[in-house]
């Protein structure tokens, strides 16, 4: 047995509460099965394993966890000697289910990288949701493989650190594990930033040997106010990570010298009373910095951490934090919901902690539907990684959000049908918009409404949690899917019009069977509604579609030539068809095939709405255009009207280019004409029709021009005004002209 496996069992034998038997026959089992496997660093496979295990038992978990520690690796690496079953029948249902959890999915093939790690990802998040151990032991296999990372290619140490920094410690810190939390970001940043690594390490050194002795007469400073009033303490200084201090100075822009808490004494007594009457010694015996007191024990942090901070300012003139917290505190602080495992036959104990990882059945629940990496990725970064808010509700339950969180995000952490039928919000008793920024400490009431025709589009945009955006994209999969279809559909056959090449209903529709299946989904309809509801975005799946098309439709397909006239005119048409899709955003998707209604000639700055045509794309109307507000009256059309707004990206692609009418109304003159052409040439304006007709003494003359705007029409309507002889100036219809 190797020195370390006799250093292990010791120490298991030592505590006493382990089943010592089952432990040793799971690395008897491991040591047999990794038998000649080496690490690519050289040494025996087994040493994995083994350090593995000795985390878990840092951690003290309990004797499946141990022996899950010694097992994780076999199902995946010697499959041929070794499956589930056998470890079921060898070592019970749980040591099975948390191998099978930790294992990766190496039977199945997947197209991409990305793919692959995303579905292990799910993977584990779904066994995570069942039993937290399988959690637990993954942090500690990650820990030992960034100990070991030195001996991997570069490409591999950028990609396991990014992994580390973006998915594993955030989920030590969510699960309050900060021992292994603190010591994955400093392994993580040594590999994605040497150079800022080394700067921080440089800077840490040089204040540490310029006050060497201040932590030391700090500490004993403090422990000679402490005995003077009686408290039992134990007490320990330390240095901040260097993580933590690079993060600071790159991610807030810091200079070194404005990170108060460099230096931190941690206090540990044996009370709550204590750690309260510790506060009130330091703040008696040093000058605290306001702002900088946060009382973590009257409202922990949702993952289950308590202490008392408070940053003071010696005598020295250096500043330090300064942690109280008692010792089952400490425990949890240092190793979060593990720290209850060993006493999870309690039942509330289990409620407590089953209600503190509600976030990740949340999350498991949630993304289970995303299919677009990106859309993955960006949501589990916000839940895991962001910094927190924590808001009350009414009653007083602490809600915590991420970061810029609104009260939209407020309302579906509380429940999806609060979210859905919300229609305002009070913060502090006041109302506030919808997409305020919550702070911490404020009260947040959400305003709902039975008649809430539920959650807007535009909301995707100014929710922050993924919780929030994913319950709102739920609800437009399951309420509007026939909307959703048919912006899908647009989406897809625009897409491949681009390809230039002709082709048949018939092989359009196994274009997108084809498509479908390829993505694993259920049928065309299916793929039409992901698109539409944005689980699906068509840039991530163009190679795909793109692939299916070229296969299906052969090269002699393209489109045949034109006549020169014919060309230019389909480009003119293409053109503009490129620059309205570039102009409106329907539903909270860019670049839908849309035109311009001629009854009501819609600008940018005008309310609008979307009506789907059969087969045209969408028609864009202003809101209160006649038409638009007898469709939304007729039961039997209505479904077909959708949100849509203006994009930011007008000013960049559109310029002047949007039509519009004015309809003219002046007092006879035969130069009258020739005065309004003049004046709009003038302002620069093109003029695309003219029509004039005379009634009692008046002309009313239509005129047809291009503008950019609504407001770029008030300065023009403005101008038109100082026209001797007219009176008025109003907007017409190009429909008219």
């Amino acid at each position: 047995m190797l020195k370390q496996a006799e250093a292990l069992f010791a120490r298991i034998k030592e505590a006493g509460n382990y089943d010592y038997d089952k432990i040793y026959k799971a690395y008897e089992y491991a040591d047999k099965l990794h038998e000649g496997q080496k690490r690519i660093s050289g040494e025996d496979y087994i040493v994995h394993p083994l350090s593995v295990a000795e985390e878990v038992l840092n951690l003290q978990l309990d004797t499946d966890s141990i022996c899950a520690a010694f097992l994780h690796d076999t199902v995946e690496d010697c499959a041929d000697k070794i499956d589930l079953a056998l470890i079921r029948k060898e070592f019970g249902a749980d040591v099975a289910e948390i191998v099978d959890g930790v294992t990766k999915l190496v039977h199945i093939p997947f197209e991409t990288k990305q793919d692959e790690s995303i579905e292990n990802l799910r993977k584990m998040f779904l066994a995570m949701s069942k039993d937290l151990r399988v959690i637990f032991i993954k942090l500690c296999d990650r820990l030992h493989n960034m100990r070991t990372l030195d001996v991997r290619s570069p490409e591999k140490q950028r990609s396991i650190a990014l992994e580390t920094m973006h998915v594993y410690a955030p989920l030590a810190h969510r699960l309050g594990i900060q021992k292994i939390k603190n010591e994955l970001e400093t392994l993580a940043l040594y590999y994605l930033d040497p150079i800022g690594y080394n700067e921080v390490s440089e800077d840490i050194g040089k204040r540490y040997g310029e006050s060497k002795d201040f932590l030391d007469h700090a500490t004993e400073k403090v422990a000679e106010s402490l005995r003077n009033y009686n408290v039992k303490f134990t007490l320990s200084g330390r240095v901040k990570t260097i993580y933590s201090i690079y993060k600071k100075m790159y991610n807030q822009s810091k200079q070194f010298d404005e990170i108060y808490d460099f230096y931190a004494l941690r206090i540990i007594v044996d009370t709550e009373l204590d750690c309260y009457t510790a506060l009130g010694i330091i703040h008696e015996q040093f000058n605290s910095i306001p702002g900088r007191f946060k009382d973590y024990i009257s409202t922990p942090k949702p993952n289950m951490y308590r202490s008392l901070h408070t940053t003071v300012i010696g005598k020295e003139g250096i500043p330090f934090e300064v942690q109280i917290r008692t010792w089952e505190m400490h425990q949890v602080a240092e190793y979060g919901i593990a720290a209850h495992w060993k006493y999870k036959t309690g039942e509330q104990v289990k409620a407590d902690i089953d209600a503190k990882l509600q976030w990740i059945r949340t999350l498991v629940e949630t993304e289970k539907d995303i299919d677009d990496p990106d859309e993955f990725f960006r949501p589990l970064k916000i839940d895991l990684f962001e910094d927190e808010i924590f808001v009350f509700t009414p009653k007083g339950d602490v809600v915590n959000l991420p970061n810029n969180s609104t009260p939209i995000d407020f309302a579906y952490a509380i429940h999806s049908a609060v979210g859905n039928k919300m229609v305002g919000a009070k913060v502090n008793g006041s109302i506030v918009p919808i997409d305020t920024i919550l702070e911490t400490g404020q009260i947040v009431e959400v305003l709902t409404s039975a008649s809430s025709k539920g959650p807007s589009r535009d909301w995707l945009k100014i929710v922050r949690s993924g919780e929030a955006r994913n319950k709102i994209r739920q609800y437009f999969k399951k309420e509007l899917r026939s909307e959703n279809i048919v912006v899908g559909k647009t989406e897809l056959e625009r897409e491949i019009k681009r390809y230039g090449r002709q082709y048949t209903e018939a092989q359009k529709v196994e274009v997108m069977k084809n498509l479908a299946n390829r993505l694993s989904l259920p049928d065309v309809d299916d793929l039409y509604n992901n698109i539409g509801y944005g689980g699906l975005s068509v840039s991530k799946i163009a190679v795909k579609l793109r692939e299916e098309f070229m296969r299906v439709v052969s090269p002699q397909s393209e489109t045949p030539s034109m006549p020169t006239s014919e060309q230019l005119k389909t480009a003119r048409h293409e053109k503009n068809s490129r620059t309205n899709a570039e102009s409106v955003i329907v539903d909270s998707v860019e670049g839908c095939t849309v035109k311009f209604a001629k009854c009501c000639n819609p600008l940018p700055g005008d309310n609008i709405i979307g009506y789907i045509t059969r087969g045209y794309g969408v028609s864009i109307h202003k809101y209160d255009c006649v038409n638009a507000q007898n469709g939304l009256s007729n039961p039997n059309d209505k479904d077909r009207w959708v949100v849509a707004s203006w994009s930011e990206k007008i000013n960049r692609h559109t310029g002047g280019s949007f039509e519009a009418a004015l309809s003219i109304i002046a007092e006879y003159s035969p130069h009258l004409i020739a005065d309004i052409t003049l004046a709009l040439t003038d302002m620069k304006v093109a003029v695309t029709a003219i029509a004039t007709r005379e009634n009692a003494g008046e002309m009313i003359i239509s005129v047809g021009i291009k503008c950019s705007g609504v407001e770029h029409l008030r300065n023009i309507t403005a101008g038109l005004h100082r026209i001797k002889g007219v009176r008025e100036v109003n907007r017409g219809s190009i429909g008219n002209l």
